[in-house]
Formats: structure tokens, C-alpha cells, sequence
């Protein structure tokens, strides 16, 4: 299911390569002389950070740079040390580390304090300054923000006390003899205390935020926003329903790896992390360990979505007592929030489509094996889409796997239709646009034609597609668009939104509150706020969500209006027509072919109106549907939206018609009345029935029908003599060409003879029809 590529390997990237230049110089000789080599942490630009110890009794920190694929050399203590936790500046040119201090046996008379934490000159070495020793662990972590400018004069420092509290230095620096930096002032550093009396902290280096817990008479999340000019502001806060007492020690999220914490500390009471998404979008999730009934809950909080789903799946197995081997990890892929258990589990979790299961993809068994990472592998879930083996060393970046999904779709007689849904829906909406996979997806729907029990895949493709493709034009369309046909069911069935071994409860949880002056509010956090406002509209409103089978009634009535009154339409909207016509027939690589089909279409475009009812009919109620629910739009942008999504809507279905036509190898002289159908022209006109029937249903507009030129009319003539008589009949009624004329009019000759009983009509309708047939098709061969 998940796809690893290894970003980084300890072994290979680190200590072989400090093997070649130390061997070189004559400092060591083998291996062994490089000893308890450990990733310290990983900084925004994505160096790593580590420290080893060689033969001469020293201590030495390096950085590895993942885009040279080089390393250097920080810092070297003379003795050896345990470095619990180190940070590099954006520049380079300051060190921070904190050494865990063990008391030796000589010792003990002497108080010693069990971390001592240093800011250290590298560049180059120089002053070393004591920055704390206490008698708690200390994190540090230089802040690296957005500048513009090549050279800053000034760092700032947390420091993240197991005490429960962040203190932030700010560090002026000056330039000497053109290339030495100092620290201006080194004895007077200015602090300022940033957050206080929590059990719980994680830093986002990429966003630089820090989130912390603090648990009074309640569980209150929340996040400090860092800025580029030193600045830091308290911007949100959020309730939880937390079990009680949650974190019995300080645990650290983010904040490097210390491998030297003690024993008792190591076992994790919970486990919680929290997940942004520069779309807006943020996720709490924790979990605690499973015990002896063998089931586990976990948690998403989906603050953007103003709700909470809480999940149990019972386990296979042994019962076992709790361990932190029964903890999941939570890994962002996307909008998606993978829970994964080794050996037992992984839940795909859609966080942006969450109403249903069938949106969420759950596997178990051999399915949510992680075949590169052993059974011993301690995991931990990184930033970034990444995964770190703490046993190994190595680095790994983590998606979803196309090729297991397509497998997925395949696998129909084992599958339930459930899972079908969910990997069809990772495959068009978080991994499209890619025209190779969706050539694979129009083939399995070819090859899988008729609908499921449960949902219909052609349906399901057009949706998914469409809204993939609009959502990223306006972020604000995500609760308004519909993105699959199970929502147009009168009751969803029930084998849809049930797992079997999981259960899922969905819970309103308490409204965010956002602090801070307006202009901290913009980028994610206005983005954020916005879909929390919105949610709070759309839980009062009923039917936000667009749904074009609405429109079957004054579809219907439409149609039944032009028909009896026998007039053609015309268009109210022409710039609609005219965007939309250009739309379909040009985005394609026969633009020669189509710009033909473009002139001819706009010419025939009245006569053959009732194809476009629907559309027309599709941007009025979307339009409406729009106004109504999100005027912050704005309504001129409300109109280019709609027009692009009836556009585009044309364009896929074209496409998704000339992608059958190529894969079965049509050419221009098919369905004729010369010959035989082939197997592959029943596959193209099956198919081509059920994308009918599947837009009809939800009342979708086709593109535009081909005009009465001598290749089509073959063509149509064709494919009428190959129809069941009842429905040749109903067919002659609908085209508007001289010969259907002929034969309705003498259908109605002979019905008005019959009724009045002066003849007998001997000659059947279909010997007639084919008759008229066959003298058109003498007309058209000899006009060639």
C-alpha cells in the first residue's frame, strides 16, 4: 500500500564516508574505529545532524547536506560526551547542544547537574558559552526563517526545558577580520519566555510553529507562530477531550532524538501528534496503547472540519500486555492521515472527503506490511512524508503506491466494494493529474463496465476527476462540489460506510479559538479560520453540497416543453456556449480535426439544442447553488468557476471517449453497413451506452452530437440498423434528417389507414425502415 524510498542511510551516507577521509589522513584504519554513530536531528533544509566517537576518546558532531550528499565536520569535544540534543543555525555559524551528565563514582560528592547545555562559535571555533545546568533535559533548536537577505547578523534560540517551559534567546552576532563571527555580548543574552506549564510540546520546523499541551481543569492545545523579524504570537487554541492525566512525563514531538533518556521515561502512556496542511487543513491525532482485550483506539481530531471521528479495531492475536509496540504511527501523505500498526494494521484516512469509510482506504493482513522495514525496526513518523528507523539509521520518504492500488481495482472477486471505492478515489483525486494512470483507469472501467452493487465506477470517475480538478482553482469549493455518486443515492448502502473489525463514532468537538492581530491571520491561518467558519454555515444549512440528479425534474420538464411544442431552443447564455464549445473541442492534440467539428457545431448548434439542455440547465443551478452558499466569492468569479466545471466536465467525458476509441484500435470505417460488427466495436458502443446511462442518471450534459454530413450519416444509419426495432423507433423520433421523417410519416400513414380500416398495411416497419435504409445508403455511394 505505502511506496518507501530511502532518503538517507547512516551507514552508507555517514560513516563510510568519514572512514575514507579519516583513513586517508591515517587517524583510523578500520571500521571499528567509528563507534556508536547516532542521528541527532533534522534541521528545515533537511541536514542531518549526528555525532560519533572515535578511538582517540573524542566526540564529534557532523552535518550531512541531502543536496551535495557531502559531510562536514562541526564540532569536536575533547572527551566523550552524550549529546542528547544539538541544533545548527540557518547560517552555520553557531552550535547549540545539550550533554546529558552522568555522575561518576569519584564523583558523587560533587554536585553535578544532569544536563548542560552550550551555544558554541563554529565558524570558526572560537567562544563557547554555558547556556544552562539544570537538572532537567533541555531541548535546543535554532529558529530558521524565511529571509531574503544573504547574510543575517542575528539567530534565535529555544531552549524546551523537560521542566515544562521554551525560553527563546536572540543572538546578535558581528563579522571580524572579514570572515570570523561572534557573539556580540555573549554575557547578556535577551530572553523572552515563550510558553509554560505543559506536559507536551512539537515543534514544525518547516512552518515553524510550536504546539504545547497545557492540562488545567482541561486539555487545551496550543500554537505559537514564529516570525521572520523575531517576533511570536499565540494565534490558536483548542479544547480537547483528553483521557485524564495524559502524559505523566514531558514528551517531545520533533525536537531531535535523544538516545540517551532514561529507562523509566521511555514507555509512552499516549501517543499524540498534530498534522497541518498548507491547503488549511489541521489534524490532533493520539492514540493510547492496546491492552489486554486486544483492540485499539485512536483519534483525528479534524479541526478544519469542526469534528472528531474516534476508531477501535479489534486485533488479531495473542492478547499481550501494553507496550509501546501496540502504539500507531501517524504518517501525513497529502490530506491523508495514515494510521499504521506494525503487524496488525493500516487505516488510509481521508481527511478532506471524511463523511463516508468507503472514502478511507483500511487494510490488514499482508496488505499493510512494510516490506523494507524489519520486524525490530524502531519507527518513528517524520515531516515531511518521511519515516526514520532509529535501528538503522536510515531515512525514508513514504507515499501511496499506484501500482498496489490499480492491483486493488483488479482484485474484484476478493475485494469488497468498499475498498474498491477508497483506492479509486486515491488514485483520481490525491494522485491525479496523470494521464498514464487515468489511461489504466478508463481500461479497468472497460474492462469492469457494468456498475457495482454498490456505486458506479464511470460515475464515480467523472466526479472525482471534476473535483480534483476544480478544487484547485478555488479552495473554498471543497463542501459545495460533489466528488462521488454514492451522495445521489436515496439511502447509502450500508457495506459503504462499515469496516468489518473497525467501528468509527464522529463527534463534534469545541470551536477553535484564533488569537493575534489581523495581520498574523493571512496564508494558513486565514485559510484555517475560513474552513472552520464554514463548517459552523454548512452544519446549519441542509444539502450544501451540489447534486446535478436534483435537476431531473426540470430536466424532464424541459425537455417535455420542447418536444411537445416541437421548436428548437435557443441558448439565453451564448458567451456559456461559446467558452464551453471551445473548451471541449480544443484541448486536444487534433485541434486541426476538431476545429471543424468547432465551426460545424457552432453552426448546427440550435438544431441539435436538446443535448445541451442539460448544460445549459447544469450552469444555471450550479451557478445558483453557489451564490447561495458562498457569496464571498464574489459572482463574477462564481460564473468563471461554473463555466469551467460544465467545461471541463465536456472535455473529460471526450476524453475519456477517445481513450476507449484508441484502446480497442478504431478506425474511420467502423460500425458500417458492410460488414459484420467486430468484438471490439460491441466493447466501444457497450461502453458508450453506459457512460449515457451513467450521466443521465445524474443529469449531465453530453458533448455536442455530429452533424448529417455523408460520413456520419453512414455511421448513424449503421448503428440504427443494428438496433432492436422498438428502439428504432424511438430513435427515428429523436433525429431530425429527412429519412427518420419519412418513416415516422409513414408510421403515421399507416396507423391513420389502420384506424379507419380501408387497408391492410402487409409491409412490416422494419422492412420498411430498411428499405429507406438501404436506398440512403445507394444515395450516399453514389454522391462519392
Amino acid at each position: 500500500m505505502l511506496q518507501l524510498s530511502a532518503t538517507f542511510d547512516l551507514q552508507q551516507d555517514v560513516v563510510s564516508s568519514i572512514f575514507k577521509k579519516e583513513a586517508t589522513v591515517g587517524i583510523i584504519k578500520e571500521y571499528s574505529g567509528i563507534v556508536d554513530t547516532r542521528i541527532l536531528n533534522i534541521e528545515r533544509d533537511g541536514g542531518v545532524l549526528y555525532s560519533w566517537k572515535g578511538e582517540t576518546g573524542t566526540t564529534r558532531i557532523g552535518k550531512y547536506d541531502p543536496n551535495t550528499r557531502q559531510n562536514k565536520l562541526l564540532y569536536t569535544f575533547d572527551k566523550q560526551v552524550c549529546v542528547s540534543s544539538c541544533s545548527l543555525n540557518k547560517e552555520e555559524t553557531l552550535l547549540a547542544v545539550s550533554l546529558a551528565q552522568r555522575t561518576r563514582t569519584e564523583e558523587r560528592l560533587r554536585p553535578v547537574s544532569k544536563c548542560l547545555t552550550l551555544l558554541i562559535e563554529i565558524h570558526p571555533i572560537n567562544n563557547t558559552k554555558v547556556l544552562k545546568a539544570v537538572d532537567c533535559r533541555v531541548r535546543v533548536q535554532f529558529l530558521h526563517p524565511d529571509t531574503e537577505r544573504d547574510s543575517v547578523l542575528e539567530s534565535h534560540l529555544l531552549l524546551v526545558a523537560e521542566d515544562g517551559y521554551v525560553e527563546q534567546l536572540h543572538v546578535m552576532l558581528v563579522r571580524q577580520e572579514g570572515y570570523r563571527v561572534v557573539m556580540l555580548s555573549p554575557e547578556c543574552l535577551a530572553k523572552d519566555r515563550v510558553a509554560e506549564d505543559f506536559s507536551w510540546v512539537q515543534w514544525d520546523s518547516q512552518t515553524q510553529r510550536l504546539f504545547y499541551l497545557t492540562h488545567r481543569e482541561k486539555a487545551v492545545l496550543k500554537c505559537v507562530q514564529f516570525c521572520h523579524d523575531r517576533n511570536c504570537e499565540t494565534l490558536f487554541e483548542l479544547v480537547l477531550e483528553l483521557p485524564s492525566n495524559p502524559f505523566t512525563c514531558m514528551r517531545f514531538v520533533n525536537l531531535g532524538f535523544d538516545h540517551h533518556q532514561e529507562t523509566q521515561h521511555e514507555r509512552e502512556e499516549m501517543r499524540m501528534v498534530v498534522i497541518t496542511n498548507n491547503t488549511g487543513s489541521m489534524c490532533v491525532c493520539y492514540s493510547q496503547p492496546a491492552c489486554v482485550n486486544q483492540e485499539i483506539t485512536y483519534t483525528i481530531v479534524l479541526v478544519h472540519r469542526g469534528c472528531s471521528k474516534t476508531f477501535s479495531v479489534a486485533l488479531d492475536g495473542t492478547p499481550s500486555p501494553c507496550s509501546t509496540d501496540l502504539l500507531p504511527l501517524f504518517i501525513p501523505i497529502g490530506y491523508y492521515v495514515v494510521v499504521y500498526l506494525s503487524g496488525h494494521f493500516l487505516h488510509c484516512i481521508n481527511t478532506r472527503q471524511q463523511e463516508l469509510l468507503c472514502h478511507s482506504l483500511f487494510l490488514s493482513g499482508v496488505d499493510a506490511e512494510l516490506g523494507v522495514l524489519g520486524s525490530d525496526s524502531v519507527v518513528l513518523s517524520l515531516p515531511e512524508s518521511s519515516l526514520l528507523d532509529l535501528n538503522t539509521g536510515r531515512m525514508y520518504t513514504v507515499d501511496l503506491n499506484p501500482s498496489f492500488l490499480m492491483d486493488l481495482l483488479h482484485c474484484s472477486h476478493r475485494r469488497p466494494d468498499s475498498q474498491r471505492l477508497a483506492a479509486l478515489h486515491c488514485l483520481l483525486l490525491y494522485m491525479g493529474p496523470n494521464a498514464a494512470l487515468e489511461l489504466k483507469i478508463i481500461d479497468w472501467i472497460c474492462d469492469n463496465v457494468m456498475p457495482f452493487d454498490t456505486f458506479d465506477q464511470i460515475q464515480e470517475f467523472i466526479l472525482a476527476s471534476l473535483y480534483r480538478i476544480i478544487y484547485k482553482k478555488c479552495l473554498s469549493l471543497d463542501e459545495v462540489l460533489p466528488y462521488s455518486s454514492v451522495f445521489e443515492k436515496k439511502k447509502v448502502p450500508e457495506t459503504l460506510d462499515q469496516v468489518p473489525g473497525v467501528t468509527c463514532t464522529t463527534e463534534l468537538h469545541a470551536e477553535p479559538v484564533f488569537k493575534g492581530k489581523a495581520r498574523s491571520l493571512q496564508g494558513y491561518w486565514e485559510e484555517l479560520q475560513w474552513s472552520t467558519e464554514k463548517m459552523k454555515y454548512f452544519e446549519a444549512v441542509p444539502n450544501p453540497r451540489y447534486r446535478a440528479s436534483q435537476n431531473l425534474p426540470d430536466w424532464t420538464k424541459l425537455l417535455t416543453t420542447l418536444k411537445s411544442e416541437n421548436t428548437f431552443f435557443t441558448l439565453s447564455v451564448p458567451e456559456v456556449r461559446e467558452h464551453v464549445l471551445y473548451s471541449v473541442c480544443f484541448r486536444s492534440q487534433r485541434t486541426r480535426r476538431l476545429l471543424t467539428i468547432y465551426v460545424t457545431l457552432r453552426r448546427t448548434l440550435n438544431k441539435f439544442c436538446r443535448w445541451w439542455t442539460a448544460g445549459i440547465l447544469m450552469v444555471d443551478k450550479l451557478r445558483e447553488h453557489l451564490n447561495r452558499h458562498l457569496p464571498r466569492l464574489g459572482k463574477k468569479k462564481i460564473d468563471v468557476l461554473v463555466v469551467n466545471y460544465v467545461a471541463k466536465l465536456l472535455e473529460l467525458i471526450r476524453r475519456m471517449l477517445e481513450s476507449v476509441w484508441l484502446k480497442y484500435k478504431l478506425g474511420p470505417l467502423v460500425l458500417c453497413l458492410k460488414q459484420r460488427g467486430s468484438s471490439a466495436e460491441w466493447a466501444v458502443f457497450h461502453v458508450m451506452c453506459r457512460i449515457l446511462e451513467a450521466t443521465k442518471t445524474l443529469c449531465l450534459p453530453l458533448p455536442p452530437d455530429l452533424d448529417n454530413s455523408d460520413a456520419n450519416e453512414e455511421l448513424k444509419f449503421s448503428i440504427l440498423k443494428r438496433l432492436p426495432e422498438s428502439m428504432e423507433q424511438r430513435i427515428c423520433h429523436l433525429w431530425d434528417h429527412p429519412i427518420s421523417s419519412a418513416c415516422i410519416s409513414r408510421d403515421y400513414v399507416r396507423g391513420l389507414l389502420e384506424k379507419h380500416d380501408k387497408t391492410k398495411v402487409t409491409l412490416s416497419y422494419s422492412a420498411s425502415t430498411n428499405q429507406l435504409y438501404n436506398h440512403q445508403f445507394n444515395i450516399t455511394k453514389s454522391r462519392k
